[in-house]
């Protein structure tokens, strides 16, 4: 039941980062050049497989995706963090808020389904190379890729919906630098048992649905290098994978840590890395993990350059 007898509050203020005056300039620097670094290098990544024929093929079209969709990923966060190191009020409208929330979830669910994609690609790959062409065509690609982008936002507008049964009647001080689902419940002077049950069922359905996806795949290509006589045949089928295989680690291991723990308490500074690390870090280290390890990427590039002169 919702009390009638309390004063909504407006806004939100974030505590940020850090309120050491001393520290704002090098974290702002640090988190500018993050930020710039993983705009560069993602939009570089859909830029190269744009206009290199040779890289229209369908793990490259997922990787297309997956960095663009990065670079909306870490624009829903990064701009506000720089923003409030040398503002005097970090306040944010509650609506505002909640916006901030559904893009922010909505593109984490995305890319649960992109790195999900992205493995039945490797499959086919490994396991039935002689019919990828025939499985993963074109229309069905592209299928597989609306399926992730509209699953991701009907699953944030789930979450979206359930707060909005929220109030927020004091007090309004988010102990973060962004909008995220355990800090509202926090704040909530309504009970949260519905969100926090929704949370865990949307997290167990959607959420084991996409690591399944993602993970059976790799049971099945394990099984088949296995299979593999000669070790530098294994190596070379390994090689594909070790690059999607490190994302996902990183991305699940962030979330799970996030989500998927009883309801907190209080927030920390500990939370506040953990937050930094997937809204800000994992942008960045997504193009550095696949360009590094892609040498059809690292071609392209070096095409690319060669084509205006510079290399």
């Amino acid at each position: 039941m919702r009390s009638t007898n309390f004063t909504r509050v407006s806004e939100f203020v974030f505590v940020g980062l850090s309120d050491l005056p001393g520290v704002q300039l090098p974290l702002f620097l640090l988190f500018l050049y993050i930020y710039l670094i993983s705009l560069a290098g993602n939009l570089l990544i859909v830029l190269l497989i744009i206009v290199d024929g040779s890289l229209h093929t369908p793990m490259y079209m997922f990787l297309s995706n997956l960095a663009g969709l990065d670079v909306f990923y870490s624009s829903v966060t990064s701009p506000r963090l720089l923003s409030d190191f040398f503002s005097d009020s970090k306040a944010i409208a509650v609506h505002h808020c909640i916006t901030q929330f559904f893009f922010f979830f909505s593109f984490i669910c995305i890319e649960l389904y992109l790195l999900a994609a992205m493995s039945y690609d490797r499959y086919i790959a490994i396991c039935h190379p002689l019919h990828y062409i025939a499985i993963m065509h074109p229309k069905i690609c592209a299928q597989m890729v609306s399926a992730a982008w509209i699953v991701g936002f009907l699953t944030s507008l789930i979450h979206t919906l359930c707060i909005n049964r929220l109030d927020f009647c004091g007090p309004n001080v988010i102990n973060s630098f962004f909008c995220d689902l355990p800090q509202l419940f926090l704040l909530s002077c309504t009970d949260t048992f519905i969100n926090i049950l929704v949370m865990f069922l949307v997290g167990i359905i959607m959420g084991s649905g996409a690591f399944s996806m993602t993970l059976i795949p790799y049971i099945r290509i394990v099984r088949t290098i296995m299979g593999i006589h000669s070790h530098h045949g294994k190596l070379k089928a390994f090689s594909t994978c070790t690059s999607h295989l490190t994302v996902v680690f990183i991305f699940y291991g962030t979330l799970v840590s996030t989500y998927l723990r009883p309801s907190p308490t209080s927030s920390s500074s500990g939370d506040r890395l953990v937050s930094v690390m997937y809204t800000v870090v994992t942008p960045l280290i997504n193009p550095i993990i696949y360009s590094l390890r892609n040498k059809d990427l690292k071609a392209a590039l070096r095409k690319s350059l060669h084509r205006i002169g510079i290399f």
